[in-house]
């Protein structure tokens, strides 16, 4: 054994670095090439839809923040349904409007629709501060302000190129603190209520990947407001090995975000999103779900482009190694009250949540208002 040792020094020395130094690089290089993909995958074309309109709510700490709304074709208030967006959530548009027809399906079964605006890598918590790295405080740059402004990339909702360099811009979440969690169960909810009518509870909730989880986490500590919600190709397991490192490269990336701003490692906060976590609440609740993630091979319509799997691929497999846990977290309890769908083929990207929101319609119909 000893002389294989010796082989394997001297073949390191001539490569010029030790094995142990080549393993940790690989793995460095492997995480970031995983987180830094976490964000939705798939690309962006930016649409609009004339029927929707644009909807200003003050937040007390994060200023005026827009939603866009979308009226159920018989015109009820009653029957009200969230649609959150994913990691590079943009300034604009969500990406449900720019990349799906969902919209459209939504208020055709007669169900309101609100797509709150903004919140690039903020899994819609409550932050414990802006975000910043190394004590250094954000600079005015290509993120914009508080104001609103913002690179075109984020206002379009585009998944492509990285916001890796935007550590240290002057952006959402960074001039000011993430405020969201209260924004949507207070601000927003009773605005809606008072300018437009709109139910306030027994509302649905769901989203895709950052929004997934955000979907749940809502609807387990409000359950006043929501008894509906939705999770497709989320992180339902956020504490299990790895997956914060993996979170906190992927929030680099989606805008230079800091994990550490939103919550500490394994604190109340940290635990407070955790669907893995919580899900006793949400069966005590008896909230309803609807949870799915696909296996990660390309199907019909998945594929535009290598990107498409290089970055779908993976990514949806990492859901569903989340999504399967946090199935078995809930058989544990014994509730009963989630449907799960894992289909055979679909990869992280648009064309398999569209498909999904799809097959939840029917089922978000008769759950809600």
């Amino acid at each position: 054994m000893r002389w294989v040792q010796e082989r394997r020094r001297r073949r390191s020395l001539r490569s010029g670095r030790p094995t142990w130094m080549k393993r940790t690089a690989l793995g460095v290089a492997l995480a970031t090439v995983l987180g830094m993909t976490l964000a939705e995958a798939g690309a962006a074309s930016a649409a609009y839809t004339p029927s929707g309109f644009d909807f200003w709510v003050d937040s007390p700490v994060m200023g005026p923040i827009k939603s866009r709304i979308f009226r159920a074709a018989d015109g009820n208030t009653d029957r009200v349904v969230y649609a959150l967006d994913g990691e590079r959530a943009g300034l604009d548009l969500s990406g449900w409007e720019i990349n799906t027809n969902v919209a459209n399906a939504l208020t055709r079964a007669n169900i309101n629709v609100v797509m709150p605006i903004g919140g690039q890598s903020s899994f819609y918590m409550d932050w414990n501060a802006p975000s910043a790295f190394l004590g250094i405080p954000p600079q005015a740059g290509s993120s914009g302000s508080a104001s609103g402004s913002n690179s075109l990339s984020a206002a379009t909702g585009s998944s492509s190129g990285s916001g890796g360099l935007e550590i240290f811009d002057q952006g959402p979440g960074k001039s000011y603190r993430y405020d969201w969690d209260t924004f949507i169960h207070h601000d927003l909810r009773n605005a809606l209520h008072s300018r437009l009518g709109f139910r306030n509870d027994r509302n649905g909730v769901f989203g895709l990947s950052m929004g997934g989880s955000g979907a749940l986490t809502l609807a387990a500590h409000h359950p006043d407001q929501f008894n509906y919600a939705g999770a497709f190709s989320g992180y339902l397991n956020i504490s299990a090995p790895g997956m914060r490192e993996m979170l906190r490269v992927a929030m680099i990336d989606a805008g230079g975000y800091n994990i550490d701003s939103m919550a500490p490692p394994w604190s109340p906060k940290w635990y407070y999103m955790d669907p893995f976590v919580f899900a006793p609440m949400l069966k005590a609740n008896n909230t309803r779900l609807w949870v799915a993630a696909s296996s990660g091979l390309p199907g019909g319509g998945d594929v535009n482009n290598a990107m498409d799997v290089i970055q779908g691929v993976p990514l949806e497999a990492l859901a569903l190694a989340n999504t399967r846990a946090f199935q078995l977290r809930m058989l544990s309890l014994g509730a009963n009250n989630a449907v799960y769908d894992f289909p055979a083929f679909g990869v992280h990207n648009w064309h398999n949540w569209e498909t999904e929101a799809d097959k939840m319609i029917p089922d978000l119909s008769g759950h809600i208002g």
